[in-house]
């Protein structure tokens, strides 16, 4: 073996070179164009490849100075600039004391007396240490020695300072028992009513006395204590309030990926709520009433709403269906803009497509493929399921007690009160401590005149609005309303009129 041979600064083999290779040592006896012919020390041959040679796990050319390592660019260019800096300092000096230059040898000139090659090691790390111990770097000649350990093992890298690369634990100096063991009190607190977290600190404390014996596992200060409760719990849902405790054990464990959808009717939503507001009804009581709605998750189109008194039935949910399935007429009274032909969507090519669009609101009409409900008696009824079985619709139950299965309707219902509801009279709020003094008495509409009002609503104040979660392809800077995503997707997926007959139609309303 020759470090230099052919010109070459690495490793080589070469005949005569010395390797490991299957874990026992070898010299190389002959090589061929691809091929090498091996002796064991206890006279074995051997005739391979090279390509079997080099892949072998433990494969090194002994006697043969170190090649170096090729620097972790990605984590180099990680590191604050004075520690990579320093680091390729570093670098600069243990060349020069192994070679003589520092960046290594061949190097054009001549070595500095300090660092000749005819020194010894040992000469030249005393060198070093006393050149940079005067430039004002405190180093001793152990510490040189150290440094080319670490290059001629990790290089460049080994000679980063090991501060900047540390790991930081995101629960600091705690005692990992203590770490464990809140962690198991927060678990076990997760279906429990809410709590302070002097209890939390009680119960922890109680658990390290059982487990390792009592002033065995010493807790943190208070305020150690109430940091470290943070860290662990903040990310994990397991502090907050009991409502916020179950929501959030109700969301899938990650990973996991959010269902994508690319066309209208792909995906439908369908859930009910008790809206924030007074009605008065047919026999004058004064009442919050429901709302039930589908939803389209690709374009966020409210497809049909169905206002009640409180108390949603299964019929509605099926009229649902039907709303959704056919245009929706334009109501006596309402502005001519509210016609579909005046909206973003292209009225006068669907027009030619199907007749039904004449005269009609500017509302999507939508077939849906699957629609997902909760597990309430209004969608999971005979009627309903019948319903969907005879229009080839597939009925997707969510699990119970997961909203986020549902997310996107739930939003929808969130975004209803804020833009429509709280400017309706009667307005309650979220909860009694938002509720006016006499919200009851302000009720002057009747349900009927609220479910039309709602309707204009969808109409004008909902697929007209942008929405920051409906973005097209080729501008995705730019955030659509429900009609232009649903005028988009309706040009790359088409439009399939299902029209329903005069029977089914009654039926379904």
């Amino acid at each position: 073996m020759r470090a230099g041979s052919g010109g070459l600064s690495g490793p080589v083999v070469e005949l005569g070179a010395r390797v490991r290779f299957g874990g026992r040592i070898w010299t190389v006896a002959a090589l061929a164009p691809g091929q090498v012919q091996l002796v064991s020390e206890s006279g074995e041959v051997a005739a391979l490849l090279l390509s079997r040679l080099f892949a072998d796990a433990e494969f090194e050319v002994l006697d043969a100075p170190r090649m170096s390592r090729v620097p972790p660019l990605g984590l180099m260019e990680s590191l604050p600039d004075a520690v990579r800096e320093r680091a390729l300092a570093w670098e600069r000096h243990v060349r020069e004391v192994e070679t003589g230059w520092p960046d290594g040898g061949g190097a054009a000139g001549e070595p500095r007396a300090e660092y000749d090659p005819v020194r010894t090691l040992a000469q030249r790390e005393e060198a070093k240490a006393v050149e940079l111990s005067d430039a004002g770097i405190p180093t001793s000649a152990v510490t040189v020695r150290r440094m080319r350990s670490r290059y001629r093992q990790q290089g460049v890298w080994g000679l980063v300072d090991r501060r900047a690369t540390r790991v930081r634990s995101v629960h600091g100096r705690a005692d990992e028992r203590v770490v464990a063991a809140v962690q198991e009190v927060l678990e076990a607190g997760r279906e429990r009513s809410d709590g302070t977290l002097g209890r939390l600190r009680m119960y922890t404390e109680r658990l390290l006395a059982e487990r390792y014996g009592h002033g065995v596992v010493k807790l943190p200060s208070r305020a150690a204590f109430n940091r470290l409760v943070h860290a662990l719990g903040d990310g994990q849902g397991l502090l907050g309030s009991a409502r916020q405790r179950r929501w959030r054990s109700a969301r899938p464990a990650p990973p996991f990926v959010p269902t994508t959808v690319m066309a209208p009717g792909e995906l439908v939503m369908m859930d009910s709520t008790v809206l924030d507001c007074f009605v008065v009804l047919d026999d004058g009581v004064v009442e919050r009433p429901e709302l039930t709605i589908s939803l389209d998750v690709a374009t966020r189109s409210i497809c049909a709403a169905v206002l009640r008194a409180k108390g949603t039935r299964s019929v509605d949910a099926a009229q649902l269906l039907a709303q959704m399935m056919v245009p929706a007429p334009m109501r006596s009274g309402w502005p001519e803009a509210l016609a579909m032909e005046h909206s973003v969507v292209p009225y006068k090519r669907l027009l030619s497509v199907d007749s039904r669009l004449e005269g009609a609101a500017a509302r999507p009409v939508i077939t849906p493929q699957t629609i997902v409900v909760d597990q309430g008696n209004v969608f999971i009824s005979s009627s309903f399921i019948a319903a969907c079985e005879s229009l080839g619709i597939s009925v997707q139950p969510a699990p119970p007690g997961n909203g986020p299965a549902k997310g996107h309707v739930e939003r929808t219902f969130s975004s209803i009160k804020t833009l429509f509801v709280q400017h309706v009279a009667a307005y309650t709020g979220s909860h009694t401590g938002e509720r006016g003094k006499d919200a009851e008495g302000e009720a002057v509409w009747t349900l009927t005149q609220l479910a039309e009002m709602f309707q204009e609503w969808i109409i004008c104040g909902w697929q007209e609005r942008e929405h920051d979660g409906l973005r097209h392809p080729l501008m995705p800077r730019c955030a659509l309303s429900p009609n232009e995503m649903w005028a988009a997707l309706i040009a790359v997926c088409g439009y399939v009129p299902v029209p329903l007959g005069h029977e089914d139609y009654i039926e379904l309303m």
